[in-house]
């Protein structure tokens, strides 16, 4: 096991992070803050078809990059640190996954123009869904969730909605769990819903007796994607913090007071430093995670580890840069909302640090607190 990141990982970096910065600068995320939808659909065909991101985790016999969970952690600590309107997480990693696990003849059939960029994908889940939910039919963020999200499947069709599902907007085909298996079916509605990260929108997602194949006779192939999802996504957490501590560094140390750089009281410089030290642990849970599903060694508990952290580590770093940036970070033209919006927002997805913490307990055998 190795956290450092090797020659093909930075090249893959480098590559992602120019294009960000020439299509899809933070700046410009700000300017378009405010405009429906945010997707940007030339980023992503760039980087899905230019870079070959969509097809990272798909094997090279199926048309994909034949990559590992750690090239696509790199891609998404870019993401992270552009906050980037695109599906890659919910598409090329969560959905390819499921797909992977399932392993049947109809799952493998979808992954060729997903890895090809020409089709985009989504779970048909809340993104607040935890891969612990022991729901037996469906997925969902809670037992009131579960009541109101149901989607059931009968001679061969769809009927039902699923709330908060990310990635439906640029959705050709969604993956549903439906009455205690996986199908693949077209919505035949996509309602935008209202989000707190307007850079990754979430939406109510209906099929009408939708014609469905069915992918995976059970719900492990989802229940894996969601642990996937959530261990990279500590890698995305990364990226914002990182985005964050960089961006606060440069404005104390240009912002003069009182005839001197701001940076240089010792308030300021004790803040930041102990924002870095946390910052270098989220580094390595998040790269124990990706490693982790790389090999296969105790996925579940490096996921559970890193998203208990990073999450944490990406809202403090956020609420920071905030403070420190003092009214200008206020204002809706700068992009330091959008960094804290996705933080926030990534901090209940796929799990609350609680939901992680209680997982590692129960993995540990410890009893939880009276």
């Amino acid at each position: 096991m190795t956290l450092l990141y090797s020659d093909v990982e930075e090249e893959l970096r480098a590559a992602v992070r120019a294009l960000l910065a020439d299509r899809c600068p933070p700046s410009a995320m700000a300017a378009r803050a405010g405009e429906e939808p945010l997707y940007d659909a030339g980023v992503w065909k760039a980087l899905a078809c230019d870079i070959g991101v969509a097809g990272l985790l798909v094997p090279e016999e199926l048309g994909g990059a034949g990559a590992s969970p750690r090239e696509a952690a790199v891609v998404l600590e870019e993401l992270g640190r552009g906050v980037a309107p695109v599906p890659f997480l919910t598409s090329s990693v969560m959905a390819t996954k499921a797909l992977l696990a399932a392993g049947t003849d109809a799952a493998t059939e979808l992954l060729g123009p997903l890895a090809e960029g020409r089709t985009t994908a989504a779970l048909a889940v809340s993104f607040a869904a935890s891969p612990y939910a022991a729901a037996p039919d469906t997925v969902t963020a809670s037992p009131r969730a579960a009541a109101r999200d149901t989607v059931t499947a009968e001679d061969g069709t769809l009927t039902g909605r699923v709330t908060a599902v990310a990635g439906a907007e640029a959705a050709d085909v969604f993956l549903v769990p439906a009455s205690g298996a996986l199908y693949a079916a077209e919505a035949t509605g996509v309602q935008p819903s209202v989000s707190l990260d307007v850079t990754r929108p979430v939406a109510v997602v209906t099929f009408d007796a939708a014609a469905a194949t069915l992918v995976a006779p059970d719900l492990g192939p989802l229940r894996a994607a969601l642990e996937l999802g959530a261990g990279l996504l500590a890698s995305e957490q990364l990226g914002v913090a990182e985005w964050c501590l960089a961006t606060t560094v440069g404005y104390v140390t240009e912002r003069r007071q009182f005839a001197r750089p701001v940076g240089s009281f010792q308030a300021i410089k004790h803040r930041l430093a102990d924002l870095w030290l946390a910052i270098v642990q989220a580094r390595a849970a998040a790269r124990n995670a990706a490693d982790a599903a790389a090999t296969g060694a105790d996925t579940a508990t490096a996921a559970a580890v890193a998203q208990a952290w990073c999450g944490t580590v990406a809202v403090r770093a956020a609420e920071e840069c905030l403070q420190l940036h003092g009214g200008i970070g206020m204002t809706w033209e700068h992009p330091l909302h959008l960094f804290l919006k996705r933080a926030k927002a990534g901090e209940i997805a796929l799990g609350t640090p609680g939901d992680h913490r209680d997982a590692l307990t129960g993995a540990a055998g410890l009893p939880a607190p009276a």
